[in-house]
């Protein structure tokens, strides 16, 4: 049956972390994978993770089965950090998922459920899960403009016209905040228009909110949400927790569903379930348990509040010093855009021969897209960095 499955290529990320493992030269750099590190060079686990662990090894009497949509408290604490506690509950559903990528599928799984005719929009560029997530779950996908290269700016006119011409009951993805590639999100005045356009138009965005809390701040970062919220009157949403609780490993993550009224919102909250049940069963427990605990314990909370300001406030730094010594490098303002970015993603700017030289010549690995993590950069490594950047472009 499979003698003839061709052999597929590692996705490009995979690969270049790989490539980076296999590299014996002193001193690399891996700027690739989106996870948050420290000044060490590791990702470490949060103190307030291990004390919630500590505090489950004691207290916890069983490991059996959760249920479809997972454990209720945990849904509730995690759903308030992205809607707010201003908001009729009747018209939302929320179920536990390993993750933000299982969140969006269950949820692209349920568009083609109920109206598989429809199209989800992506923003050019996007994550490169997104395509792929969107075609296994049979629907079919287009793109939106947003980034303009040039300008290290969305081209908001653009943006808009293009939504203007979306087909009412088509699915527009957005990204919730600190998007991924290009680190550039929706102000507040633009995200005041996008609710209208959605509204006016009638599709039905789809917020994909990965990284709360590492731009502005918790609230600030969930400003684009909740303006839909109030604006709209069906939403849905993927949230993860493994990137602000740093439990990447763990895979914790909400699909949410804001319904017209109560009596949809039960229909849809037996379809969530049935969906989750033939994508993965069960969600695991282990890392909705850790975030359940820490919410639920108000020193807990507060703890975490402070280890997730450390993470934002050093990604800022990264960005700011960064962007000052390019400066200094290259004599030029060409990289200033860093700093006024926001999240642990950027796209550099570089040619492929750019980058393909980086890693030939200076042991610094990024995407072939010119996507960089600003959080795999150590202090002690701007300079290099800079340095190489300037070899390179020179």
């Amino acid at each position: 049956m499979f003698d003839k499955v061709p052999s597929p290529k590692a996705p490009k990320i995979l690969q270049l972390l790989q490539d980076f493992s296999n590299d014996p030269r002193q001193g690399k750099i891996d700027l690739g994978i989106g996870v948050y590190k420290d000044e060490t060079g590791i990702t470490p686990v949060l103190e307030t993770v291990k004390a919630a662990e500590k505090i489950l090894v004691s207290e916890q009497k069983t490991k059996a089965y959760i249920g479809l949509a997972g454990d209720p408290i945990f849904c509730d604490l995690a759903s308030n950090l992205v809607l707010g506690d201003k908001l009729d509950l009747k018209r939302v559903n929320v179920i536990q998922t390993p993750g933000g990528s299982s969140a969006l599928r269950v949820l692209y799984d349920l568009v083609f459920d109920v109206s598989p005719q429809s199209k989800i929009w992506l923003p050019t560029p996007t994550w490169d899960n997104h395509p792929p997530t969107i075609k296994a779950s049979g629907l079919e996908f287009r793109y939106y403009r947003y980034f303009d290269p040039s300008s290290q700016a969305i081209n908001f006119e653009q943006t808009i016209e293009d939504f203007k011409n979306v087909r009412p009951g088509d699915v527009v993805l957005l990204h919730g905040c600190c998007h991924n590639p290009t680190g550039v999100n929706f102000s507040k005045s633009q995200w005041d228009m996008v609710a209208q356009v959605a509204l006016e138009v009638g599709f039905l965005p789809l917020v994909d909110i990965a990284y709360q809390g590492f731009g502005d701040g918790l609230d600030e970062d969930a400003y684009g949400v909740r303006k839909l919220i109030d604006h709209l009157p069906e939403l849905l949403i993927a949230s993860s927790s493994s990137k602000n609780f740093a439990i990447y490993r763990d895979r914790a993550g909400v699909a949410i569903t804001l319904s017209k009224n109560e009596k949809v919102s039960k229909a849809l909250g037996g379809r969530l379930r049935n969906l989750a049940g033939t994508n993965y069963s069960m969600p695991p427990d282990h890392g909705a348990a850790v975030v359940r605990t820490i919410l639920s314990n108000k020193t807990l909370k507060l703890q975490w509040l402070s280890e997730l300001k450390e993470m934002r406030e050093r990604v800022h730094k990264i960005r700011e010093n960064l962007s000052v010594e390019l400066r200094n490098q290259t004599n030029s303002t060409r990289f200033d855009f860093l700093a006024e970015q926001s999240g642990m993603f950027s796209l550099i700017g570089l040619s492929g021969s750019e980058i393909r030289r980086l890693k030939d010549e200076k042991a610094i690995y990024i995407v072939d897209d010119g996507r960089i993590n600003l959080a795999g950069l150590r202090s002690a490594d701007i300079t290099r960095f800079a340095v190489a950047v300037r070899e390179v472009i020179s």
